[in-house]
């Protein structure tokens, strides 16, 4: 059982990179933000939840079949915005 959650953990921390580090640093050379970092600057503190996090594209054409990204470049989630729920979405750029 174990070894599942790690395997889980490890899933979310890649998920979590995007299009990768490297990517993410353009991102900030740009004085970008991320999308995950947009959408926890609009939410109130700690209140973001993610959904779908592992969702992946279905599309074989482009060599897209080879590349499967967690989330598909889409951060979605729900959060708190001045202690009103909110739903969001945010497009990641680093994908």
């Amino acid at each position: 059982m174990d070894e599942k959650i790690d395997a889980l953990d490890a899933m979310r921390q890649e998920g979590q990179k995007g299009g990768g580090q490297d990517r993410i640093d353009q991102q900030h050379s740009r004085g970008k933000l991320t999308a995950r970092e947009r959408l926890n600057l609009l939410m109130d503190e700690g209140t973001f939840e993610e959904l779908d996090p592992f969702v992946t594209h279905r599309a074989t054409d482009f060599g897209l079949a080879d590349r499967k990204i967690l989330g598909d470049a889409v951060v979605t989630g729900y959060g708190k915005v001045e202690g009103r729920q909110v739903f969001a979405f945010a497009q990641d750029f680093t994908v």
